[in-house]
């Protein structure tokens, strides 16, 4: 992060975080299964009242599958603050509805993906079957929730983003905790909910190059903190106040369009014109170079900070950056 690291909150602001839902059984009858599907999420995709995203993604696993789903469950996108083991959620969230199946088999759809739905044996070991690109994170997850006993009967599932991958954001590891609380939630016995811990250190083993800070983020982020993480395995992690909103400030996504081999100098500028407008610091959402950075600005100052970076590409001919407020948000969720 460039900028002071205090702004993210000091260490007295700190809590311990609650301990994690108690651990769930494994696979339920299918007359369980069948109970869950009636009272949660079969009726989601008909409820005025529901998100749009959850009505959408309830509807589309029905529409694809042929059946309601048991259950939806939202997660959110996540972010690094630029200092060492911080992370936190974003208001804005990727959906996964799942139906349990007995027959081995998985049926993953995805409207970001509408030519690219795939039905798939559900094998514990050995290579595992082809798919399109977008489903090998879904299966593996699927996979490894399986040879733990969650969801051996295979599992109906659909899942769909509220940002695309051009927001910058990264959206591999929201979906794959979606995916993992959706169909561990499914094949659970009624009345319990997934173990989240249980689930980080399963989606750590199946998806080892994938970012497990932020996967900790979105299983067990808070509204209006920053999750610090210790290297000590064995170290719980804790809260830190990281509130823009609630101190006048705002928190922007600004993301860079075009080439690949342009967006570091892009960004570059992009963040250079918001210092010069007045943003407090800016620093980039994950570990690996991309097309966006976060920026923190007085909320005063966002007018004027978007009006000056958009200047300064118009006038080069360039495509003028996305803005993207965000607010940081608690973990994934059940929608009732």
């Amino acid at each position: 992060m460039t900028g002071s690291a205090g702004r993210v909150g000091p260490p007295a602001g700190e809590h311990r975080a609650d301990d994690p839902p108690s651990a769930a059984p494994r696979d339920a009858a299918v007359a369980g299964a069948t109970v869950t599907a009636d009272r949660a999420g079969g009726d989601l995709a008909r409820r005025a009242t529901a998100d749009p995203l959850y009505r959408l993604v309830a509807y589309a696993l029905e529409a694809a599958h042929g059946r309601p789903p048991a259950a939806v469950w939202s997660a959110p996108y996540a972010f690094h603050l630029g200092s060492p083991g911080l992370v936190a959620a974003a208001g804005w969230p990727t959906a996964a509805a799942a139906a349990p199946r007995t027959d081995g088999l998985v049926r993953l759809s995805s409207l970001g993906h509408p030519a690219d739905s795939c039905d798939l044996p559900l094998t514990l070991s050995g290579p595992p079957p082809a798919a399109p690109a977008w489903a090998v994170g879904p299966y593996a997850v699927l996979r490894a929730l399986a040879r733990d006993g969650y969801g051996l009967g295979g599992t109906d599932l659909h899942v769909q983003g509220s940002l695309t991958g051009a927001a910058g954001l990264a959206t591999a590891e929201p979906a794959e905790c979606a995916v993992a609380l959706a169909v561990a939630d499914v094949h659970t016995g009624t009345g319990e909910r997934p173990d989240r811990e249980l689930l980080a250190r399963l989606l750590a083993g199946a998806l080892p190059d994938g970012d497990d800070g932020l996967r900790r983020a979105v299983l067990f982020a808070r509204s209006g903190r920053a999750l610090l993480l210790s290297a000590e395995p064995r170290r719980r992690q804790r809260y830190v106040a990281f509130d823009p909103a609630g101190s006048g400030a705002r928190l922007v996504l600004v993301a860079v369009r075009g080439e690949a081999a342009d967006r570091p100098r892009e960004l570059a500028r992009a963040v250079a014109c918001a210092r010069r407008a007045g943003a407090l610091s800016a620093w980039p959402p994950g570990p690996r170079p991309g097309r966006s950075v976060l920026v923190l600005l007085p909320e005063g100052r966002l007018a004027a900070v978007r009006a000056a970076v958009a200047e300064d590409f118009r006038d080069r001919g360039r495509p003028v950056p996305r803005f993207l407020n965000i607010t940081v948000a608690g973990a994934a969720r059940r929608e009732e």
